[in-house]
């Protein structure tokens, strides 16, 4: 179930830190398309792979690193690829 499905305010949504170079950092939007955006309007300290809850009530914008919401998105990732490594012939899938 997705961040968005697991929270009924519709003002919550989530954005993942895809790449960051320079003062730019390019973000994964919630249906799956990319923007660039600018470091100094993201959170204090993000990094690539954070993701951002991004909560907006009246016309205010509050984002926040959801280190909970990173960690169980790199975890799920993690499994996925570890996955795909068993069913290879010498256990490392090659990219």
């Amino acid at each position: 179930m997705s961040p968005e499905q697991r929270n009924e305010d519709p003002g919550i949504s989530y954005v993942t830190v895809d790449g960051i170079e320079g003062k730019m950092a390019r973000v994964e939007l919630p249906d799956g398309t990319t923007e660039d955006w600018r470091l100094a309007s993201l959170p204090k300290g993000v990094k690539e792979g954070d993701v951002v809850r991004l909560d907006v009530q009246g016309g205010d914008v509050n984002l926040k690193v959801d280190h909970e919401e990173t960690d169980r998105r790199h975890a799920l990732g993690q499994r996925t690829l570890d996955g795909l490594n068993v069913r290879t012939p010498d256990g490392d899938l090659e990219l």
